[in-house]
């Protein structure tokens, strides 16, 4: 179901008030479209016993993307977590390269096929891959961050987690770190309500992770992570304090989870049908759709279109990465240990 938005005669829409031009939000409701096709693409691929592991950030998008949009890609940095297709897509990894790393093909960017699917890295984009731990990333965000502040260079660094990962300690570490030396950091903080299978109040005493900004001494927000242009308008503010030298923000975004938590896990045996279907109504993607449709920025002809070229895409996609070579096995030993010489 759509979220309907009426504005009242006379007034500017939300997206002229954050002086978005039409092509802009047009272009973010498109990167949302791709990496919801993606990700279902996956799984398919999944069940054909073709892509051996799939997590999935269905539901998480339009946070993703309006965080995406705030960055400089190839100057800022981005140190995500498994969930960020629409994030990694939207600072310009292709759709091609996503699935190079499904079917773990030598030229996939993030690791030359050595990693699982969803560890998303892209050089070009100042993607930093990470491994699996949760959490670990926000500790390498730091340092990046800090590195950054010491060499007096203008970036800044974007991390994400779950908020489950918040209960680990190496995120308590980078937020005070962060806090200490006002680094340029941005922690956006994707609670879809579970950890796996453990539920948001089974993690933590508090309603958002927000709360527990004033405890590093940083600024804290919480956001609705289903809306786009309140993301947006949230991060923007978190990247113009971190340039400034302000330090860093801690943005705990509320979405939605709409898949189990990998291809290996079945949410339905630990959330109701009733829960499901209520999720299921608060989609990122038919929410833009129906503001888009309201101001007269897309029509029904044009969503249709814009659909259909996204599935060619990652049909395109899928054939490609499909036919690309596998790695060299001769190279199993790179990156893991130093070559000589270097």
């Amino acid at each position: 179901m759509s979220e309907e938005v009426k504005a009242p005669a006379g007034t500017r829409m939300a997206h002229e008030e954050l002086g978005l031009d039409p092509d802009a939000v047009l272009t973010m409701y498109r990167r949302m479209v791709l990496a919801r096709a993606l990700d279902r693409r996956m799984w398919v691929l999944n069940r054909q016993g073709r892509a051996p592991f799939v997590i999935s950030g269905q539901g998480h998008e339009a946070a993703q993307v309006a965080a995406a949009a705030v960055l400089r890609p190839g100057v800022d940095w981005a140190v995500p977590y498994y969930r960020d297709l629409a994030l990694c897509l939207a600072l310009g990894m292709t759709a091609r390269e996503f699935m190079l790393s499904v079917f773990a093909r030598a030229e996939d960017p993030t690791s030359g096929g050595r990693q699982m699917p969803s560890h998303f890295g892209l050089a070009r984009a100042r993607i930093v891959t990470t491994s699996s731990p949760v959490a670990t990333q926000v500790v390498h965000a730091a340092g990046i961050a800090y590195a950054a502040k010491v060499r007096g260079l203008d970036e800044v660094v974007l991390t994400t987690i779950g908020e489950g990962g918040t209960s680990k300690g190496d995120w308590h570490e980078a937020m005070n770190f962060a806090a200490v030396h006002r680094l340029p950091l941005i922690c956006l903080v994707e609670d879809n309500d579970y950890a796996i299978s453990v539920p948001h109040r089974l993690q933590m005493g508090v309603d958002s992770a927000a709360e527990r900004a004033s405890g590093y001494g940083m600024a804290g927000t919480t956001v609705d992570g289903g809306d786009l242009l309140a993301v947006l308008k949230v991060m923007r503010t978190a990247v113009e304090r971190a340039r400034s030298g302000g330090g860093p923000t801690l943005v705990c975004a509320k979405v939605a989870r709409f898949t189990s938590h990998s291809s290996d896990d079945d949410q339905r045996r630990y959330r109701s049908q009733e829960e499901l279907e209520t999720m299921l109504r608060r989609d990122p993607i038919e929410r833009l759709r129906g503001y888009l449709l309201e101001a007269g920025l897309l029509t029904e002809e044009a969503d249709d279109r814009l659909l259909q070229e996204c599935t060619a895409e990652v049909d395109e996609a899928v054939q490609s990465a499909q036919e690309a070579p596998a790695p060299d096995p001769a190279d199993l030993e790179r990156h893991v240990y130093a070559a000589e010489g270097a």
